[in-house]
């Protein structure tokens, strides 16, 4: 049977019996963690495999470990990092490339090493000086051009640690005012400004994989509708960005969005995303979710099958030499 057009966590460490039987039942295509899953190394590796046990297959397991203010790994079990700006504050570029890839590459490390295979990273949004701060210090520089080529440096620290890298959000959240997980952002620039900046810095990685829709309404495009349930901003994200990949809402139950749970699966579908993330692990939500999301067909299918085979073991790496560089690099001593 089909994988379904979901990905969604669950509610603490360990996978309750009801839960197992549900995802059992259900398949989702993916699961992800947050902190709430986390303890210790031992107890996460045994989760993502009984994870993958209920649904029978080597499903993707997800997590944001960006690092920084958003970390669901943290000591004593796994090294601290400081906010990704820091590494471009007055540091020459090519030093800073290297260290950015160091830095995912060894974060792709913990990660394999505990049964996660896809990282919600890079951060793609390029901050306007009057955007949230939610964006802030995660982002990876201030102009297109600095964000997809440091974007590149995570992607290929990741990947090269056997993890799958999603980029985020498409179109784009840095002019967003507001933070999308308690109201909905609207910018208002026109398209033509759009196209030069937060279009810009996601177009040299549309060859990736996967990637994460913003609750965010561009008025340029649909005044109406967020870029997640626009089919109109959808459609610039195959069109005009060019991406091609595996296409995942943000989570569903953020606070931008209005309607219930299942009614915000269905636009989000229906609009062109291949599939919904859900991430509080809160059963009634996820049973809703689990009865409008349909198995994985025709181009989702297609997609996901291509984000799965680009999935391999870690390349070989001296993780202590690795982390001796970035210190010499950045200054920064990782502490677990």
């Amino acid at each position: 049977m089909a994988a379904r057009a979901a990905i969604l966590g669950l509610a603490g460490p360990e996978l309750a019996p009801g839960e197992r039987r549900f995802f059992a039942r259900t398949l989702p295509w993916g699961f992800i963690l947050f902190a709430r899953n986390v303890e210790s190394p031992a107890q996460v590796k045994r989760l993502t495999a009984e994870l993958r046990g209920a649904v029978g297959r080597d499903a993707p397991v997800l997590i944001d470990q960006e690092g920084g203010r958003v970390a669901r790994l943290r000591p004593p079990h796994w090294r601290s990092w400081q906010p990704v700006q820091r590494l471009f504050d007055g540091t020459d570029e090519a030093k800073a490339l290297e260290a950015t890839r160091l830095r995912y590459r060894i974060i792709a490390e913990e990660l394999a090493a505990l049964g996660v295979d896809v990282d919600c990273m890079p951060l793609l949004d390029v901050p306007a000086p009057d955007g949230h701060e939610i964006i802030g210090d995660r982002a990876l520089g201030t102009s297109a051009a600095a964000v997809a080529r440091r974007g590149r440096a995570v992607c290929d620290g990741l990947r090269a640690g056997g993890v799958l890298p999603v980029i985020k959000h498409l179109p784009g959240h840095g002019r967003a005012g507001a933070d999308s997980h308690f109201e909905l952002p609207r910018v208002a620039v026109s398209l033509d400004e759009l196209e030069a900046t937060d279009f810009a810095a996601f177009r040299p990685l549309a060859h990736e994989v996967l990637g994460m829709t913003a609750h965010v309404v561009y008025e340029a495009l649909d005044p109406e509708n967020c870029a997640t349930l626009s089919p109109t901003v959808i459609r610039a994200i195959r069109e005009r960005i060019g991406f091609d990949g595996l296409l995942m809402t943000d989570d569903l139950s953020m606070r931008a969005l209005d309607g219930s749970i299942s009614d915000r699966a269905r636009r989000s579908l229906a609009a062109g995303c291949d599939l919904v993330l859900h991430c509080n692990g809160e059963m009634g939500e996820m049973t809703e979710i689990a009865e409008c999301a349909p198995p994985l067909t025709g181009a989702a299918a297609r997609r996901a099958a291509r984000a799965e085979a680009e999935r391999h073991a870690p390349e070989p790496c001296d993780i202590a030499a690795a982390e001796a560089r970035y210190k010499e690099l950045t200054g920064e001593a990782l502490h677990a």
